[in-house]
């Protein structure tokens, strides 16, 4: 496929939404690479880097090995989700802890289009695909509504935890960090890159390099060979994932942060909702939220002793702009082919 220098540069525009997705807890840039048209390219990329690609750089040179390798294409991608998770994460951090109603406003319109886009990719619909629907949001919805295990502080459990995240982060529908915080590995991660932990941080890191070849290996047979049934789970975990970025939520139970124990959030304070707690005594960093349940506006503004706004015209407003970009997403798409 031959590609201009535009095309590289619209690639790497959908890797900055696919960072500014990353730099969002409980989004995942899978969804972003599947809603910009790549995530197949991007499956087999991955893929496709094994020991044979040693192979061809000696004995057919670098040239060979770039081609082999579609490194103009992962080179394109990867700077934008770079620059992007940089610069968006201060964005994000702010807009979660202060105006965390209308960031998942704005997802939960963008995840609603997603689905209706990638759906129409289903060639062919039939019992099995419809199943595949049903069964891809079942899963997501309760691997989002499951409690976290308590934080594990073995060194060599990183390794798994590695390898079952970053599957997660690849994804659509579901977000790494999220499956880090349910493993009870978010702490002890945090902590080994605030340490500078190099054992951790490699076997994290192992564990994620076996994770994303071996996973990547079994996404590309299942869409080689059952496309249709694919795109229909993953259609359906995005559906399930709506359950995570719905915007009004009930924190049931956080994270103590100095020690990784998990407590009902109920013995805390007398608010309901972790954001509305720390925006009230400025703290943002002693508790991270484990378990949320999804509610209505007027429950969330009763939760919070009527304290709190659920800002619900204007979140409906989001959603819509969230939804909007989708299109625009898939015009421009369509314009570059």
């Amino acid at each position: 496929m031959q590609r201009r220098l535009k095309d590289y540069l619209l690639i790497s525009l959908k890797g900055v939404a696919m960072g500014a997705a990353d730099a969002v807890p409980g989004v995942s840039g899978g969804t972003i690479a599947f809603i910009s048209g790549i995530y197949e390219e991007l499956i087999s990329t991955i893929s496709g880097v094994n020991l044979a690609l040693l192979k061809t750089l000696k004995s057919d040179g670098f040239s060979a090995f770039w081609t082999k390798l579609n490194g103009n294409f992962l080179v394109a991608l990867l700077t934008g989700i770079v620059i992007s998770f940089v610069t968006f994460m201060r964005l994000a951090k702010y807009l979660l802890e202060h105006h965390p109603v209308l960031i998942w406003s704005f997802f939960f319109g963008l995840i609603i289009a997603s689905i209706l886009f990638i759906g129409k990719q289903i060639t062919k619909w039939s019992v099995s695909a419809i199943l595949a629907i049903i069964v891809g949001a079942i899963a997501a919805f309760y691997i989002t509504s499951l409690p976290s295990l308590a934080s594990n502080t073995n060194s060599y459990f990183l390794f798994i935890a590695g390898a079952i995240a970053i599957c997660a982060m690849i994804l659509p529908g579901i977000s790494g960090s999220f499956i880090l915080v349910i493993l009870g590995a978010y702490k002890t991660l945090s902590n080994a890159f605030h340490d500078f932990d190099i054992k951790k941080i490699g076997l994290f890191a192992a564990g994620a390099v076996v994770g994303l070849l071996s996973f990547s290996h079994v996404l590309k047979w299942l869409f080689k060979n059952y496309h249709n049934t694919t795109l229909a789970v993953l259609t359906g975990f995005i559906l399930g994932s709506l359950n995570k970025v719905w915007p009004w939520k009930k924190t049931v139970s956080v994270m103590v942060d100095k020690t990784g124990d998990v407590v009902p959030f109920s013995t805390i304070t007398d608010f309901g909702t972790l954001s509305f707690f720390q925006k009230t005594t400025n703290d943002f960093e002693s508790y991270k939220t484990v378990l949320e349940e999804s509610v209505l506006p007027i429950h969330y503004s009763e939760l919070n002793n009527y304290l709190v706004n659920p800002q619900t015209m204007l979140a409906i407003g989001l959603m819509i702009a969230g939804f909007l970009t989708i299109f625009i997403l898939e015009k421009v798409g369509n314009r570059a082919e």
